[in-house]
């Protein structure tokens, strides 16, 4: 029953192709914004702080810093508004889901960037 559930589910969202990231990593999404009649390009830039789901309903949570407030949103993998997402840094963390730096506020809130070979 799992199996025909997920192959309906699967066919009615189709999954668009993303770079791989996970928990600790700094991207870039960039996504349509719609006001009114208008549509336009709005970026959203910070941490990854978890990745859930699995298949077309896998979503994302990013944070970052707007001035001292901080600002999550959680994006769908399969949202068609999102045009691309772009892997700025890759950050070393010990787990997957990174909530503890909410409470972590200047250098305590850095995340060590993993160095490429």
């Amino acid at each position: 029953m799992d199996a025909i559930i997920n192959l309906v589910r699967d066919g009615f969202n189709k999954r668009i192709e993303h770079p791989e990231f996970k928990g600790g990593d700094t991207i870039t999404v960039e996504y349509l914004i719609t006001e009114g009649a208008k549509t336009r390009p709005q970026k959203f830039q910070g941490v990854v702080l978890q990745r859930s789901g699995t298949g077309a309903t896998e979503t994302f949570t990013v944070r970052k810093m707007s001035g001292n407030v901080g600002v999550e949103r959680i994006f769908s993998f399969s949202n068609p508004s999102i045009t691309s997402i772009e892997v700025n840094k890759r950050g070393v963390v010990r787990r997957a889901r990174i909530f503890y730096i909410r409470e972590l506020t200047g250098k305590k809130a850095r995340i060590k960037e993993k160095r490429m070979k």
